[in-house]
């Protein structure tokens, strides 16, 4: 039995949907099991709840060989270390107590980094808070999501501007959630693995912002420029939607972290990329939502 927390997210769904499609058994964990694909709801084990509570962590955990582990991000969170390691201390307990023999988290790149990158810096705390429990460990390490610009597809259509708080000229790694959910299932199906170890999953480009503006211009069919927001601006638009300002701390440290090189011993000693490059990313994700959101 392998077990998937946060089966309704961008990742989770396309792991499901995999491991289904490879005959798996699946138990999916799910706090609204409406919002399930047709395809889980009908194909797998079902275990409504948070994979914060320590109930449902034992239920679902049970008879389980392998766990994909993922936490859910919480802007309105106040301290994010305690967000992450929150979810994952009942986790860990369940795993010892339930006897799991492998889990797959979906963390970061750059743990050598350690503490003062935000958001990363968690992932790395809930990394070792895992391996702690002596079960099998692949931490999948990655970069920026590529999905992460779909908030901004209106802004692209109705207005040709690309904004991330990050340097205009330096390459930054990226990653398309479809390449790392096709390696989680992989992982997850396989049972011919132990002991605990690191799993870099990185596209195959190597683009400053700048250079993600001009595949958008090509691919958009449209000018599209590239603007460095100013952070107090961007700060204010945050909190002033809902989010707390630990987590948009989180998220500043986070930029500084990737524009001082917390991905770059990773990326460059990797031999072989995910495939799905951000131009193929952009026809075939993007513009369908961009598409949708001008419609």
């Amino acid at each position: 039995m392998i077990v998937v927390t946060a089966p309704t997210g961008r990742i989770g769904h396309q792991v499901v949907d995999a491991l289904l499609d490879g005959g798996r058994q699946v138990r999916v964990i799910a706090r609204d099991p409406a919002r399930l694909t047709p395809r889980a709801r009908e194909g797998a084990e079902i275990v409504q709840g948070s994979h914060s509570d320590p109930q449902v962590l034992a239920e679902a955990f049970k008879g389980a060989d392998s766990v994909l582990w993922l936490v859910p991000p919480n802007p309105v969170a106040d301290d994010i270390q305690e967000h992450y390691l929150g979810f994952t201390r009942p986790a860990c307990e369940a795993i010892r107590a339930q006897g799991v023999r492998r889990v797959v988290g979906v963390s970061s790149l750059g743990r050598a980094h350690g503490s003062g990158a935000g958001q990363l810096s968690a992932a790395f705390a809930m990394d070792e808070m895992i391996e702690s429990t002596g079960a099998g460990y692949r931490s999948l390490a990655m970069p920026f999501f590529m999905e992460n610009l779909l908030h901004q597809a209106e802004a692209l259509v109705t207005r040709g501007v690309l904004s991330l708080p990050v340097a205009a000229d330096r390459p930054l790694a990226l990653v398309a959630t479809r390449d790392i959910a096709a390696t989680a299932a992989r992982l997850l199906a396989d049972d011919s693995w132990s002991g605990q170890d690191t799993v870099p999953v990185i596209g195959p480009d190597a683009l400053s912002p700048h250079g993600m503006a001009q595949v958008l211009s090509e691919v958009l069919e449209r000018p599209v420029r590239f603007e460095e927001p100013d952070r107090e601006a961007y700060r204010a638009t945050m909190t002033r939607y809902g989010m707390s300002e630990a987590w948009a701390q989180g998220l500043f440290d986070m930029a500084d972290a990737q524009d001082n090189g917390v991905y770059d011993t990773e990326w460059r000693a990797l031999t072989t990329p995910a495939p799905t490059a951000f131009r193929e990313w952009c026809r075939e994700v993007l513009i369908p939502a961009a598409r949708a959101t001008a419609a």
